[in-house]
């Protein structure tokens, strides 16, 4: 909005004093005519102006009719704040939930208003309304007169504006309204602007304390989310999402959740998830992202489903989790037990598996992969064969192997378990999986001193080692 009405405006400045003060003395006339405009044009939004923001608007009328007058006979004088007073009245248009165009719509009409309203008083000396600037105005005597000059009121007093001059403020008038439009759709965007950060806070606020390694109190988690309006749910779920974007997140995903970045990913609280049609609304939104969901839990427990689907989305970047982009921890446990601490599962199986380490790829490849098997299918020697494409008496040979490198651990249900995880690590044995290429060449001279299996019988303990199982 300009600082000054003649900025809006700048014939104002050859209008006389005189129109000025015609002005003046129509200001309380001017406020009760708009006030009753401005109340229809309400009417037909639905609103009225017996609440706060009707009061505000009311007062904002006249202040606006006030701050008009006023500056027709002193059209240097700043605008500030009336500027001020419609920008605060955009705010509560968008706090109160209105249209950002309600407001100017409001205002034109009134604008209008006082365009009749002026029309109306501006009667020429002989009693005529005034005509377009440049035409001539018929007095009542019939006789022609110039429709410029100024004339004098019906009372004989204070001389209203001739056409001319009426013209210039009806430029200045829509110039006017049209910046403290301008104005209040500022105050409008604004508040949104500064609504949507506020909104942001108070969600991610709300995120934090469900997540935090110690539950929030109730009265302090209730009243958080009284803040962030979202009812309490029984259960909740929390998505891991590639990204920074919490708030478009969210809205896609609907259905009450709320979002936050933690860390480097958009966490999701996603409440009641077993209600029918949640959790598939939630992948379709996730098309083409990233992203874990944690196990549907009792709210006071939101830390632990938060926790695993981070976890899940860490090892899912790095592509242990398979290709479907949204995975669900629930089918994946294993791998996070195995996987939550980098480093351990390794090395598990570099301790647990040590009685391989001594012997050579190939030979040591063949017994883990047998041990393995062995372990799936708990002890059943045919199934084992048929899984590995071998003879059952092959299976049992190597199974002698490894009793004599294990020893009592092989039927240990504790020893067997932590077994199984290793090898689930090691699949070969080793963290090495590279071919014994060097086995793989025949000797100059003798036979194959491997086995028909590809065990290497030329272990560090000699063949008796491998017989005596």
């Amino acid at each position: 909005m300009s600082d000054a009405l003649l900025d809006i405006e700048p014939g104002l400045a050859g209008l006389a004093p005189a129109v000025g003060d015609h002005l003046r003395g129509l200001r309380g006339t001017l406020h009760a005519r708009i006030l009753g405009t401005v109340r229809a044009a309400m009417r037909e939004q639905g609103r009225s102006l017996t609440g706060g923001q009707g009061q505000g608007l009311a007062l904002g009328v006249q202040t606006a009719v006030d701050t008009f007058v006023d500056a027709v006979a002193d059209p240097g004088r700043e605008l500030t704040a009336t500027r001020e007073v419609f920008h605060a009245l955009g705010r509560t248009e968008y706090r109160e939930g209105h249209r950002v165009d309600a407001l100017r719509t409001v205002l034109t009409l009134g604008a209008r208003d006082i365009w009749a309203f002026l029309v109306e008083h501006a009667i020429t000396a002989g009693g005529t309304a005034a005509a377009p600037p440049g035409t001539a105005a018929t007095s009542g005597a019939g006789t022609t007169t110039d429709a410029r000059p100024a004339a004098t009121s019906a009372a004989g007093r204070n001389p209203g504006p001739a056409p001319a001059d009426l013209y210039v403020i009806a430029g200045a008038l829509f110039g006017y309204v049209d910046a403290l439009a301008g104005a209040a759709a500022e105050g409008f965007l604004d508040e949104q602007r500064d609504t949507a950060q506020d909104w942001a806070t108070t969600r991610r606020r709300l995120v934090t304390l469900l997540v935090q390694p110690d539950p929030p109190a109730e009265a302090v988690l209730r009243a958080a989310a009284d803040a962030a309006r979202w009812p309490l749910p029984t259960t909740l779920a929390v998505l891991s999402v590639d990204g920074t974007d919490a708030e478009q997140v969210a809205r896609g995903i609907g259905a009450g959740a709320v979002a936050a970045v933690i860390g480097d990913a958009v966490r999701v609280v996603l409440p009641d998830p077993g209600t029918p049609g949640r959790l598939d609304r939630a992948r379709q939104a996730l098309v083409g992202r990233r992203a874990a969901l944690g196990p549907t839990v009792e709210r006071h427990r939101a830390r632990l489903s938060y926790r695993l689907s981070r976890r899940a989305l860490t090892l899912h970047q790095h592509g242990a989790l398979g290709r479907e982009p949204v995975v669900s921890c629930d089918d994946h446990l294993l791998g996070l037990l195995t996987a939550w601490e980098p480093g351990l599962a390794a090395h598990l199986a570099d301790t647990v598996l040590a009685p391989l380490a001594g012997l050579r790829p190939t030979a040591r490849r063949a017994l883990a992969e047998t041990l393995h098997g062995w372990l799936r299918r708990q002890g059943q020697v045919v199934a084992v064969a048929e899984d590995l494409h071998t003879h059952p008496q092959t299976v049992r040979y190597r199974m002698r192997q490894l009793r004599a490198l294990f020893g009592p651990a092989l039927d240990d249900p504790d020893a067997r378990l932590v077994l199984t995880l290793a090898l689930r690590q090691q699949p070969t044995g080793a963290a090495d999986q590279q071919p014994d290429r060097a086995g793989d060449q025949q000797p100059t001279g003798g036979a194959d001193p491997r086995s028909a299996d590809g065990a290497d019988r030329r272990s560090a303990d000699g063949a008796d080692r491998y017989r005596s199982g």
